[in-house]
């Protein structure tokens, strides 16, 4: 079985946002149902309802909303791959095609601050993106653990400290 070319989601960007969560790509069911962190076991939406008082039970986009509303953005490192399931590990490195990240700082020259979501995130970006905003010295990158349920080598609460410590401040 040969594993398909995925194309990522639009990013969420909000009006003059502060900060860049960045993902590596979306997953199975963040594809199936366009919207990002949509496995119903992903600790991302719960974060920021913790962090934000963001309300679950409202709809997708005025999650999106809510968050831009924090000066936060979404999106992700990878616009397109090839990838067999949602693991970051499954995805073929000689397909990987990045996001026009470069052009959003750009055009965002008011984002100060980059979080990964995940290892995978900041290897993908350190390897095809930071060569290309070296010259943005006033960035703060931060690797935050993923929120994915494949990621359980950190207690949620363990992880909650770390991206509250990260967003907040």
């Amino acid at each position: 079985m040969h594993p398909e070319l995925l194309t990522g989601l639009a990013p969420v960007l909000g009006v003059r946002p502060r900060l860049l969560l960045l993902g590596s790509m979306p997953g199975s069911a963040s594809l199936l149902e366009q919207r990002y962190y949509a496995h119903p076991r992903n600790l991302f939406w719960p974060f920021m309802q913790q962090l934000f008082a963001i309300p679950l039970e409202l709809g997708y986009p005025q999650l999106c909303r809510l968050l831009t509303e924090q000066g936060i953005a979404l999106w992700d490192v990878i616009a397109h791959c090839e990838r067999l399931g949602s693991l970051d590990s499954a995805i073929k490195k000689h397909s990987v095609i990045c996001n026009a990240i470069p052009q959003l700082l750009a055009a965002e020259p008011q984002i100060s601050k980059i979080c990964f979501n995940g290892a995978k995130a900041a290897e993908e970006f350190k390897r095809h993106l930071l060569p290309q905003v070296k010259h943005r010295n006033d960035i703060q990158y931060i690797q935050l653990p993923s929120t994915s349920p494949a990621h359980a080598s950190q207690s949620k609460e363990q992880k909650l400290a770390l991206w509250a410590k990260a967003l907040l401040e």
